[in-house]
């Protein structure tokens, strides 16, 4: 399974990112394909907060808008939202060991121990501070 981060999620849903146009064709392919594909729910979380935020954009986007977005990724049938479940402690407990992440680079181990503990082969990913985690592959979809 292929997760995907907020920075994907905002880029793809923001028309006046530099990345839009190929942060929606990256994720599309993932909604209209057969494979499953998941969103940790704190990249929902954070999506919803950083896209309607008046303190990142002139312009926000409106909830209601934003709401949409999310809407409509979960009609793809091969998604997977990704939460917490059994195992979860020892997942995040092996994610920051492993990143000796701490402050706000815990979300990160958050993330990266979901998708430690859903499966998931490869985060795709514009932000480098997942290089952290050693045992989780990342891959920017949006360069190369």
């Amino acid at each position: 399974m292929i997760a995907c981060d907020t920075n994907l999620l905002v880029y793809s849903s923001r028309g006046d990112s530099p990345w839009h146009g190929r942060a929606l064709a990256a994720l599309t392919a993932l909604a209209e394909g057969a494979e499953d594909w998941g969103v940790p729910w704190p990249c929902v979380h954070e999506f919803l907060a950083v896209v309607t935020s008046p303190r990142i954009f002139q312009r926000p986007t409106p909830m209601s808008q934003a709401l949409a977005a999310f809407a409509a990724w979960r009609r793809s049938p091969a998604l997977r939202l990704l939460a917490e479940a059994p195992g979860y402690d020892a997942a995040l407990e092996r994610a920051l060991a492993e990143s000796r992440a701490a402050g706000p680079l815990v979300h990160d181990a958050h993330i990266a121990a979901l998708c430690h503990l859903h499966g998931v082969r490869e985060l795709w990913t514009a932000d480098r501070d997942f290089s952290r985690f050693a045992s989780l592959r990342c891959r920017n979809p949006l360069v190369g």
